[in-house]
């Protein structure tokens, strides 16, 4: 039960913190991007977001579980 608190917390949260920084598809808008460029710059976008998503979770000290949840809604939230 507490771990399940403790994931809806983190999960909740999220969305907050991640406000601040614009969507991958966001930003990519913003900057007119198409075709190629496009691409390119989503998937470094993503990846990017991946890694800081994988150090959110380990700084929170998630495993299993709860830790693939975050890293999976952190990640779609980052990519918009």
């Amino acid at each position: 039960m507490k771990l399940l608190i403790t994931v809806i917390a983190t999960l909740i949260m999220t969305p907050a913190a991640m406000a601040a920084d614009a969507t991958c598809n966001a930003a990519a808008k913003e900057k007119n991007l198409h075709g190629a460029a496009l691409n390119s710059f989503v998937t470094k976008c993503e990846k990017d977001a991946k890694t800081k998503c994988d150090a959110d979770a380990k700084a929170k000290n998630l495993h299993g579980a709860a830790e693939k949840s975050f890293t999976t809604k952190c990640i779609k939230d980052a990519s918009g």
